[in-house]
């Protein structure tokens, strides 16, 4: 009996690992990643129209600060709006990503703002929180930089 066990373990432990639903959702998940990644690189090249596809027409930018939620914007025109005048008033300002963790529609960020002061190059480190339905950004809430 003991020799029959070990066998059906082994195959059910390799079942699971290569589970195609498992392989499928790693990939999903992946792929949520590559676009809050993309958006980045769209934010740092000013390319709105990039951004814009990257999102759903109904989006919302939410600014989280202790108990106050501040929308930013709440559709794909007023995001363009939105980043065409803080494009205008932080020439200097990049971001990166310091890291990433996603769940089923959501994609954490830890982000990294790098900007120019009088006082030279200077960073700060904000959360993010991506949330997507059918495969666009469709909210973001942003935990700005702690003082």
């Amino acid at each position: 009996m003991k020799k029959t066990v070990i066998p059906l373990l082994v195959l059910v432990a390799c079942f699971t690992l290569m589970n195609p639903t498992n392989a499928a959702f790693s990939a999903f998940v992946k792929n949520q990643e590559q676009i809050v990644y993309s958006y980045i690189a769209a934010f740092n090249a000013r390319d709105i129209d990039a951004m814009l596809e990257m999102v759903t027409d109904d989006v919302q930018w939410l600014s989280i600060s202790g108990d106050k939620i501040t929308v930013e914007a709440k559709s794909k025109e007023v995001l363009r709006t939105t980043m065409v005048e803080y494009f205008k008033s932080c020439a200097s300002c990049r971001s990166r990503l310091g890291h990433t963790f996603s769940s089923n529609n959501r994609v954490s960020a830890l982000e990294v703002a790098i900007f120019q002061t009088s006082k030279g190059v200077q960073e700060q480190r904000s959360v993010s929180l991506y949330e997507f339905s059918n495969g666009l950004i469709k909210r973001v809430y942003y935990f700005p930089a702690e003082k």
